[in-house]
């Protein structure tokens, strides 16, 4: 797209559309982030969802380069869903809302994943200029779409934990709507834990028993790491037992191509996991694994309903995933939003999150509090503590 020039400390960036052009010090930058480095980024090149653009922002301080950064434009008017779960008046207006007022928005993040995943650094900077940076991003991004007849409707910057959140608000976001949604569930693996046995005995007896009781369910399932070959052949089945979670789910704004998983493994190769379940020789689930340095991401996941209700999967998914974290001593889980208590069943605790939004017009915006109050799905759920104290 060019280069872009940002009064402030002799700061610029450069925004790209394509992996091929981005220069070769973007990974050493992206280093401690694998969801910023470019063999992920070629995952959403090749196949990132069909209402999905994504932008590639390198930074330059006098022209050396010290930063990186994610962009995407999602258009809802090509989404097949937002969510079926939920089937009420409430959701149908919702609907109607989002696909008239809210059809073309753009994140300065990555609205496909949770975490604070939007830019990295090679050098500290001050936040006032990392909130001035990220406004001009987006824009820059603004003007360009203009350009092409594209009005953006919506911008969200997306994801930050407290302390971060707590900075920005001291800047250029000052006046832009601060959101919290649900908390993104982490589990911090004790050091102390060197194979399963040693979690199963940090149970109190109720969490103790519910482990037995799931794995006496799952008798029966096989679990095998999947080759490319192997992804490759099960393709049309992993996208449905996929498509089924998802479509399920109470809040979409995309859905993941039929060829996303394999093309993840080949460009993440051994980084990247996923595990198949296979009841009768036949894949009836399958989760995913991200190895990012110290921390292990999960990914999407996808399961045949019926077997999820009469064996435990999801439950024993979340087990398995814990234990591969600890046999291979990561230092925490990112289990991201989605349900809160069965996760927090097996350990992972609750941390706040914060994105901040805004709606260009100057009208719908004075009311942006109330609009996503009513819009965001509410979700009730108790924590639970399953560990002796």
């Amino acid at each position: 797209m060019g280069d872009y020039f940002f009064i402030l400390e002799h700061i610029s960036f450069t925004i790209y559309t394509s992996i091929k052009e981005l220069p070769e010090s973007w990974n050493t930058i992206a280093h401690d982030n694998a969801f910023l480095q470019t063999p992920y980024l070629s995952v959403l090149e090749e196949s990132a969802p069909v209402n999905m653009q994504c932008f590639y922002i390198a930074i330059y301080e006098n022209q050396q380069h010290i930063g990186v950064a994610l962009a995407q434009y999602i258009q809802s008017q090509h989404l097949e869903s937002f969510g079926d779960r939920d089937k009420c008046f409430r959701t149908a207006i919702r609907n109607i809302i989002l696909r008239n007022f809210a059809s073309n928005v753009l994140f300065i993040g990555n609205n496909m994943i949770t975490g604070q995943n939007a830019y990295a650094f090679n050098k500290p900077l001050e936040f006032s200029c990392i909130s001035e940076l990220l406004q001009q991003c987006a824009d820059t991004l603004i003007t360009y779409f203009k350009k092409q007849k594209i009005n953006i409707h919506i911008v969200t910057f997306k994801d930050f934990y407290e302390a971060c959140s707590s900075e920005l608000k001291k800047h250029q976001f000052k006046n832009i709507f601060e959101f919290n949604v649900q908390p993104n569930m982490i589990f911090d693996l004790s050091p102390e834990w060197k194979n399963k046995e040693d979690y199963i005995a940090a149970f109190s007896k109720k969490y103790r028993d519910q482990y037995k009781r799931s794995h006496k369910k799952f008798d029966g399932i096989i679990t095998k790491e999947l080759t490319l070959e192997e992804i490759l052949q099960h393709e049309n089945r992993i996208h449905d037992l996929y498509h089924y979670v998802a479509k399920n789910a109470p809040f979409n704004t995309f859905f993941l191509a039929k060829h996303h998983f394999s093309t993840f493994k080949k460009q993440c190769g051994d980084k990247f996991k996923l595990v198949g379940y296979f009841l009768d020789e036949k894949l009836v689930g399958f989760h995913t694994l991200l190895l990012n340095g110290d921390l292990l991401e999960t990914y999407f996941l996808g399961y045949d309903d019926h077997i999820q209700k009469e064996n435990m999967l999801y439950l024993n998914m979340l087990y398995n995933m814990t234990e591969y974290g600890i046999e291979h001593q990561f230092k925490k889980i990112i289990f991201g939003r989605t349900a809160l208590e069965i996760k927090s069943s097996i350990g992972a605790k609750p941390v706040l999150m914060s994105g901040f939004i805004y709606h260009r017009n100057k009208i719908i915006n004075r009311f942006i509090d109330k609009i996503f109050a009513r819009l965001e799905p509410k979700v009730a759920w108790q924590q639970r503590h399953p560990f002796k104290e």
